[in-house]
């Protein structure tokens, strides 16, 4: 870990080391054969704009546009169904195969499917399913709001008598760690988690957790949508049982482009799909009336993929794997701790406080800042300095750092938007927009 944290950023100097790059505004990821930044691998349409908003959608690759094209016009255009067989029908266990080398799955163990939402109801249905015996699903209060909803919905649909335990305050920023294990007992059927806090950016223990969970006889569903791309995850040395996640944060995969699945070997041919689709059964194309669950990952699946959206994910798993997770990860823990640096020395003493853990080890790779006036702050970002955060009611700023292109100068970019938003008073004319998504 660097010390000094105001010291030029290292960059990873092909797959295996870090060096220095000398211009100061370029401090993120190369490739040595043709020095050039990874930056310039994703569609920019304006160099000015300082974009911190990768924890809710990620930059477009150029790979991905071109992959997109290729599919629409050569796929669709040219193949028509040949494109099935040709291609298509791949792509989920494809793509999925390649997740898994990010989360540290095995072949076949992820497949690339529906929506976040839906995967996790799927998966802990089917998980209170087997663990009918028990009456508990244990959450935190604090949980991506959806998770929660959904967690409700599998309960009930499992038919038995397992309750939501959401343990903590739902108006604070986050629960410990030390909190939630104490409420994992013999009664637990699932614990169900974000890895990363949506809200604050904490990072999950997720070996510890899953251990805990293990040797109470619970099992543990993880959600892996503020991690995946940013974090370094095992889920197989830690013999994790499940996990979702989507591919337009950090995985780059475009606008509500499909989520992914995780359900270790062992467990496939156990767990029932709630969601007897005609692509989770064994045959899909024997068009059988009696419905036989596919005893792979195949199972997890429901109905045909959406091809042109899912054609977008693989540019941005490609350029993951191409930097490697050690790597992205130092970046991450860099950018985010000379974040924290400037909020002391520029922000602290204007209102502004943390939302966010300190501990590097801890911390995801979205740093929270609150403030009373934030959705206004936010949006005096957006209009007047050309930097994009993400607000979260009721007043939390969301600063989104993706490793793969962001770097030093947005972070000092946006610390001196705060800064002039408030000693400026500049948040005081701006009048917010009824626009839907914050």
């Amino acid at each position: 870990m660097k010390t000094n944290i105001s010291a030029a950023i290292d960059c990873a100097v092909g797959l295996a080391y870090f060096g220095r790059i000398s211009t100061a505004k370029q401090r993120c990821y190369y490739s040595p054969k043709a020095s050039r930044t990874v930056k310039d691998d994703f569609y920019i349409h304006d160099s000015e704009l300082c974009y911190l908003d990768g924890n809710s959608l990620g930059r477009l690759p150029k790979a991905a546009e071109q992959r997109v094209q290729q599919v629409v016009r050569e796929g669709w255009g040219t193949d028509l169904i040949g494109g099935w067989n040709k291609d298509w029908i791949h792509l989920p266990r494809r793509i999925g195969d390649k997740i898994a080398e990010v989360i540290g799955a095995s072949v076949g163990e992820v497949i690339v499917v529906d929506s976040t939402s839906i995967n996790l109801f799927k998966l802990a249905t089917a998980a209170l399913k087997l663990q009918s015996e028990r009456y508990k699903a244990l959450t935190d209060a604090t949980n991506f709001p959806s998770d929660l909803y959904v967690l409700e919905a599998a309960c009930e649909t499992a038919g038995y008598s397992q309750v939501v335990d959401a343990v903590g305050d739902p108006e604070s920023v986050e629960t410990t760690e030390d909190a939630l294990l104490c409420e994992i007992d013999e009664q637990t059927a699932l614990v169900c988690l974000s890895h990363v806090a949506f809200k604050s950016g904490a990072l999950w223990d997720l070996e510890r957790i899953t251990k805990a969970a293990h040797e109470a006889g619970a099992m543990v569903l993880w959600d892996l949508s503020h991690s995946v791309g940013a974090v370094p995850i095992d889920l197989n040395s830690c013999q994790a049982d499940l996990a979702v996640g989507c591919t337009y944060k950090y995985l780059c995969g475009g606008p509500g482009a499909p989520a992914f699945l995780y359900v270790r070997e062992d467990l496939q041919a156990l767990l029932s799909n709630p969601i007897q689709g005609w692509f989770s059964h064994e045959s899909p194309f024997v068009f059988s009336p009696e419905y036989e669950q596919a005893d792979s990952i195949n199972g997890f699946a429901v109905g045909t993929p959406p091809i042109l959206s899912m054609a977008a994910i693989e540019a941005g798993v490609d350029l993951i794997l191409a930097a490697g997770m050690e790597s992205l990860r130092e970046q991450s823990i860099a950018l985010s701790s000379e974040l924290l640096t400037l909020f002391d020395e520029k922000l602290s003493s204007l209102g502004y406080t943390l939302n966010s853990t300190r501990d590097a080890v801890r911390r995801g790779s979205h740093v929270s800042i609150a403030h009373p006036e934030a959705r206004r702050i936010t949006a005096n970002l957006i209009e007047r300095h050309h930097v994009i955060p993400d607000f979260r009611a009721p007043h939390n700023i969301r600063l989104g750092i993706a490793p793969l292109y962001n770097d030093s100068e947005d972070i000092r970019r946006c610390v001196q938007a705060l800064e002039l938003s408030v000693c400026n008073r500049e948040y005081e004319t701006i009048e917010l927009s009824s626009d839907p998504v914050t």
